[in-house]
This record gives C-alpha cells, structure tokens and sequence, in this order.
C-alpha cells in the first residue's frame, strides 16, 4: 500500500470517528467495514464488509431487543418484536446511513449504486419516519451501519454498551409504540375482517404486467406495481386498497371498481 492510499485512508477514519463518534484502536477495521464485494471486481474479493455486518447485526438485535423490552414493560411479545423490526430492518438502517452520510464512504463498483441511494434518498421526503413497507432502499445502506457497529465491537474489546451508545445516537429518534405505524398488509387483514369482506390479492397479474391488484368482495379496489419487486408491489396495492377501503366505510359505500398507486 503506497503513501497516497494511506492518505485516503487514514482521512477515512477521520470522517467515520467523527460520525460515529468514537475513536477507534485499529483503523484497519473501519475500512474493511466499508468495503462492498464489487470494489475488487473483476478479481476475486479479498476483505470485505461481511464478516463485520454479520457480527454488528446479531450485536444490534440483541441491543434493541434490550431497549424495547427494558423501556415498554406493559408491552406483549408481539408487539416488542415489531418494535424491534421497525429499529434494525433494513429501511431504517438505511435512513441512518443517509443522514449521516455514510453512504459517501462506502467503497464499491456497483454502477447503478449512486441512482439507487439518490432515488431512496429523495422518497424519504413522503415517508418521514418509516414507510411500513412501501419503499425499497439499497440494503448495502444497511449492511455498512452494521459493519461498522460491528467494527466498533470488536475494537472496544466487545463492548455492547459502547455499540449501543453509538447506535442510539445515530438512530435519534427511536421509532417508539407511538410512532409504530402499521403495515399495510396486515392492517388491510384487520380490516377485512372487521368489516367481514373477503380480502384476495391477485398475484396472476404479475406474470403478466409485473403488477398486484386486490379485490374486497370480488371488486378491485387497488393496484400497484414496483419494478420487478414483488413484495414492495404487494405492499403499495394494499396501501391503495386500504385508502380507499376507509373512504368506502365512511361514506357507507360499497366497494367498486377503483385501482390507484400510492
């Protein structure tokens, strides 16, 4: 390794203990945690940040799973565990990459990358909290908080509480009982069955236009398509249904024909 790239790295590691907050013993482990796969294309990968991202994501679900449990005392273990999800899954990791810039760091050759985080990054101005579902964000914005908490393990001599103060700081504000929205999935279920309807998602149409539409009692009351995601599809024709499923009720109107994206 040359002067010039222990000059890119060594400032590296001046930006990300700036971010993370924390002072790191090996330096090395903060550049192997930000090392994507295709950095080294097309020779075969040498470090990079998997093994960090294993280690930091069993550390975080451990750490949040803690919090949820230790702060919400009144709450079954249903709830706790979405409250869990919605702190560590994907979407919300990659919030806490973005807002802090992590993504500038990350070292790959993954062309369609920079469009991808771009295009997350400016949908985030309709879901501000957490889209339940409906966005699809780069999950290598994830997979890099965890490698570094991961990192941040390991040099503090496996200090969970270290880890967690980091975290926690990043993560501000903590998506809590209150914040917790709904999928809209299930939500839709819940529904359904209040109101006694039968809910059907027609999934043939995706074969056909890459779309999901959903029927309440035989009528087709949302629709939706999402690239070649399936499940983020199926997600955005429920939150269409169920948009105009509450309209329905409270105008006392029976379902008809009406397909719309959210």
């Amino acid at each position: 390794m040359g002067p010039e790239e222990e000059t890119e790295d060594e400032q590296l590691v001046k930006e990300i203990e700036a971010i993370m907050a924390y002072k790191f013993k090996d330096s090395k482990l903060v550049v192997e945690a930000l090392i994507h796969p295709s950095y080294y294309y097309p020779c075969k990968p040498e470090i990079t940040y998997e093994r960090l991202e294993f280690v930091g994501d069993a550390v975080l679900n451990c750490l949040v799973a803690r919090e949820v449990f230790t702060s919400y005392p009144e709450l079954p273990p249903g709830p706790l565990t979405r409250l869990r999800a919605a702190n560590v899954d994907t979407e919300k990791l990659a919030r806490v990459a973005v807002s802090h810039g992590l993504h500038r760091f990350i070292r790959h050759k993954a062309p369609q990358l920079e469009k991808q985080i771009q295009e997350f990054m400016e949908s985030l101005l309709e879901y501000p909290i957490h889209s339940n579902g409906l966005l699809d964000p780069p999950k290598i914005l994830a997979d890099i908080v965890e490698s570094l908490l991961g990192a941040i393990f390991f040099d503090s001599n496996s200090s969970l509480e270290i880890v967690w103060e980091v975290y926690r700081r990043l993560a501000e504000p903590l998506i809590n009982p209150e914040t917790l929205g709904k999928h809209p999935v299930s939500e839709l279920h819940e529904l359904c069955q209040k109101n006694r309807m039968e809910l059907r998602f027609l999934k043939e149409t995706w074969t056909e236009d890459t779309s999901i539409e959903v029927l309440v009692d035989g009528n087709s009351v949302g629709s939706a398509t999402y690239g070649n995601k399936k499940e983020i599809a199926q997600n955005r024709a429920a939150k269409a249904a169920l948009d105009w499923l509450k309209n329905a009720l409270a105008d006392h109107d029976p379902p008809s024909d009406s397909q719309s994206d959210p």
